[in-house]
């Protein structure tokens, strides 16, 4: 095959949802961050190159805190999100501050990836097992000319909520190994049957049984994502300016299905049974690192996870 894949990390947000970069919390046994995490698990399944996507004004901080210590063990590449990089006859709308979405910052990304490459959040843990099954699926041939194919690791929604809260899950369905529909649901929880979500604060719940695959923004793409990305990021320009200006943004998911939608893509689903932590809130931080740290103790995990003087 041609270029080897690597990883784009979507880390543009972590400054904003944690109150600065600098006050991110250690999660693990060694101290380490989640981001430590998807960067281990990658490299042993294979990665050799890792593409942080961040904004100037963190660039600083994150090398201090993150960048600095993984290019020891991986080739670590920063690309930058920018607000006004849009669309020729597109202007930042006065008063906007929010980014515009995770299919905008892998746009920004794009002169950085040179080939084949998988995306996850910064602030979400995935486990090894996604990791080493789409490294293998990239490894396979797949055909170049028709439809995009690209490849998404799926989780069961059971593995994938907090013990209390609600998250957004992209809930997915597929036939034949293919995904066909992928709906972005903002408010998922567990409920006293099991997992569900509502699109009405509450007043009516929709089960999601268990063992449905839900999208984590665990992707498999190339370089036709971009072209399509350009195309249908357009799109949902003219419609989010006109009535969302300030605060308008475009998931991933939401973009992928549109690909789906116009047939300019496949996507072939990958499952893992891994279990899912998150942390978006500090909150959070407590119940990742007892987890983690019972997957240290288990053996999954050295301690500390990156060992001097090894890869």
């Amino acid at each position: 095959m041609g270029e080897k894949p690597v990883l784009v990390i979507l880390a543009a947000g972590l400054g904003s949802r944690y109150g600065g970069l600098k006050q991110i919390d250690p999660v693990g046994a060694g101290g380490e961050l989640l981001i430590d995490y998807s960067i281990y698990d990658a490299v042993q399944a294979g990665f050799e190159e890792v593409v942080c996507i961040i904004t100037r004004a963190m660039h600083d901080d994150f090398m201090a805190v993150i960048g600095d210590r993984v290019s020891r063990h991986v080739r670590l590449t920063c690309a930058y999100q920018e607000l006004d990089r849009l669309p020729d006859g597109c202007a930042v709308p006065e008063g906007r501050a929010k980014p515009w979405g995770a299919v905008h910052a892998l746009l920004c990304a794009e002169e950085a990836v040179r080939g084949p490459f998988a995306v996850v959040n910064a602030d979400d843990y995935y486990g090894p097992s996604g990791y080493r099954t789409l490294y293998d699926w990239f490894m396979k041939p797949r055909p170049e000319a028709g439809k995009a194919r690209f490849a998404m690791v799926g989780y069961r929604v059971e593995n994938t909520l907090p013990e209390t809260g609600a998250v957004t899950r992209g809930i997915c369905a597929a036939r034949d190994g293919f995904l066909t529909e992928i709906a972005e649901r903002s408010d998922v929880e567990r409920g006293p049957g099991g997992a569900r979500w509502t699109d009405d604060g509450g007043a009516r719940w929709t089960p999601v049984p268990a063992g449905t695959l839900v999208s984590m923004n665990f992707w498999g793409l190339d370089r036709r994502f971009f072209a399509a990305a350009r195309r249908v990021f357009r799109l949902f320009l003219d419609a989010g300016l006109r009535d969302d200006p300030l605060k308008c943004e475009y998931p991933l998911p939401t973009a992928i299905g549109a690909m789906l939608a116009r047939g300019e893509a496949e996507v072939e689903v990958l499952e893992s049974g891994d279990s899912w932590l998150g942390m978006t809130y500090r909150e959070d931080r407590q119940p990742v690192a007892d987890a983690l740290a019972r997957l240290h103790r288990d053996g999954v995990y050295p301690t500390p996870l990156w060992r001097q003087g090894e890869p």
